[in-house]
């Protein structure tokens, strides 16, 4: 393999979260007089950290989310994650090749520590990552689009940036790997391709990662 770190995106990438996650934040945004499609949400805030949200809704309608919207919100989507939450297909085949091979990987969200733990909890991929493999947006001053996460995340694993790969299905997080300086491929099961366009290589199966990474 020719990196010497994998860098994964965890909603939609490593959990099946994207579908649940949105269609909660699509529904709780209408119920506070916002109104947002399901499909509004995937284009405005997939991949993105919660300040997005309410900088995004303060900038259109000049009014403040509740000081409770990410609790209430997290409430809401956990619960959910509970009930319905799957690894991405194929994202647990991935995951035992890079440990066959010893390459070392981590993951690097823009969702809250609790979101990434209670995601890897429900799916049993907690197994594959502890607590020296997760970052969050929280970790950082800025989220993706800026390369802050990914570049604390290549600091702390002792890599350097151009010998990382990141695998991301956001235009945000392609947007903020390349502005790291690392190679991204671009997973587009629930992305169109042509809004990763700035990624190297595209593909929309998990089972075909590893031979991109080769």
């Amino acid at each position: 393999m020719r990196y010497d770190l994998v860098i994964f995106d965890n909603d939609g990438v490593l959990v099946d979260s994207e579908p649940i996650s949105n269609r909660h934040l699509a529904a709780y945004l209408t119920e506070l007089g916002h109104p947002t499609s399901y499909e509004d949400s995937i284009r405005d805030y997939m991949g993105s950290a919660m300040h997005r949200v309410h900088d995004l809704v303060l900038e259109r309608t000049g009014q403040r989310l509740p000081a409770d919207f990410d609790d209430v919100f997290h409430a809401r989507v956990f619960a959910a994650f509970e009930r319905e939450l799957k690894p991405v297909a194929g994202a647990v085949d991935v995951l035992e090749a890079l440990t066959a091979r010893g390459v070392p990987y981590c993951v690097a969200s823009s969702g809250s520590h609790e979101r990434i733990r209670v995601g890897h909890r429900t799916t049993g991929l907690d197994r594959w990552f502890d607590d020296a493999r997760i970052f969050s947006s929280q970790d950082v001053g800025r989220g993706k689009p800026a390369p802050d996460l990914f570049l604390h995340a290549a600091r702390q694993m002792g890599v350097a940036p151009e010998r990382c790969v990141v695998v991301e299905d956001s235009p945000l997080g392609v947007r903020a790997a390349l502005a790291a300086g690392m190679d991204v491929v671009g997973f587009t099961a629930m992305t169109p391709a042509e809004r990763l366009s700035g990624a190297g290589e595209l593909f929309s199966d998990m089972g075909e990662l590893i031979g991109l990474l080769d």
